[in-house]
């Protein structure tokens, strides 16, 4: 992760390698987790969960101005420059309905936003945009407001919302006559809590970490769902249909590339009029989210006007 990052958006601000010395500066309690690499260079130790939390304290607070910023332990602690590259992405597909420039007053609803509320605090400083949070989970959403609540002027850019069923994703969140111009999402995508172990299992082999880590996965709703990202989607994708004139672009994640066929036909059978893929990559993970909208090209612009 101290490479340079090769297939990151060019507007991303994590291009370079970690100016670990900049980045202790902003954050002091950095320095306490830096360690030699092998090869003699200053890194840290990504196997350890409070050095990585730490670490995206101090990325926050030098990129994005963030001052407070924390998560409960046994939280999604989510990468800071693959985050990035999904609203940069979402910028350029924004201003594809906008004659070509990134609108400045968007409305993006966050589906799921977490304790971490990474989206809206990365898309309102690069571009501005309105955010609107939904969370399921009452300790994620009170850690998500003690961020905003803790950093001055951000509850004039970012508010949430509790989702009260969690059978729902998007009914009940989205009120009567409310528009959003784009909804985003990270699914859970593990299909069971065993499915979700192996991953955790690998990720810390990856690492070269051989004792279990106190703070590396996620709760529950963050990770895993009955039937996979494949059966979120698809409800997302059934439920959006109710929201068609409210919403002009439903955006999510797709971890695993195999799963857009039958995303596709189901995109298809419920009538969405164009479907996108933005393809993501940092290093060699590879990523991507699609986005649909049930509006034809002149209901877009007609819709994406609003938020020149």
């Amino acid at each position: 992760m101290n490479a340079q990052k090769p297939g990151l958006h060019p507007r991303n601000r994590h291009h370079a390698r970690y100016d670990l010395p900049a980045l202790c500066k902003d954050t002091p309690a950095l320095s306490a987790f830096i360690v030699t690499s092998p090869a003699g260079e200053q890194t840290i130790n990504f196997a350890d969960p409070e050095a990585v939390k730490t670490l995206n304290q101090a990325l926050l607070a030098h990129f994005y101005q963030v001052k407070a910023w924390n998560i409960p332990q046994g939280f999604l602690c989510p990468p800071v420059p693959g985050r990035a590259d999904y609203m940069h992405h979402l910028a350029d597909l924004l201003a594809e309905t906008s004659g070509g420039k990134v609108p400045n007053n968007a409305s993006v609803l966050d589906i799921g936003t977490g304790a971490n509320l990474i989206y809206p605090l990365i898309g309102s400083h690069e571009y501005g945009w309105r955010f609107t949070g939904t969370e399921v989970n009452a300790e994620a959403i009170a850690a998500a407001q003690a961020i905003i609540e803790a950093n001055p002027g951000m509850s004039r850019q970012i508010r949430l919302r509790r989702q009260k069923d969690p059978q729902a994703i998007l009914s009940g969140v989205i009120h009567k006559n409310e528009q959003f111009d784009a909804m985003v999402c990270n699914p859970p995508f593990h299909d069971s809590a065993e499915s979700a172990r192996e991953g955790n299992e690998r990720k810390r082999r990856n690492l070269g970490q051989q004792t279990e880590a106190l703070n590396f996965g996620g709760q529950q709703q963050e990770l895993w769902c009955e039937g996979g990202e494949v059966a979120f989607i698809r409800k997302m994708l059934d439920e959006s249909r109710q929201f068609a004139k409210q919403v002009l672009w439903f955006t999510t994640l797709v971890s695993k590339g195999d799963n857009l066929p039958m995303l596709y036909s189901a995109l298809t059978a419920a009538g969405a009029v164009k479907v996108v893929k933005k393809e993501m990559a940092q290093g060699q993970k590879q990523s991507r989210f699609i986005a649909w909208t049930f509006l034809d090209e002149d209901k877009r612009r007609r819709f994406a006007a609003r938020a020149r």
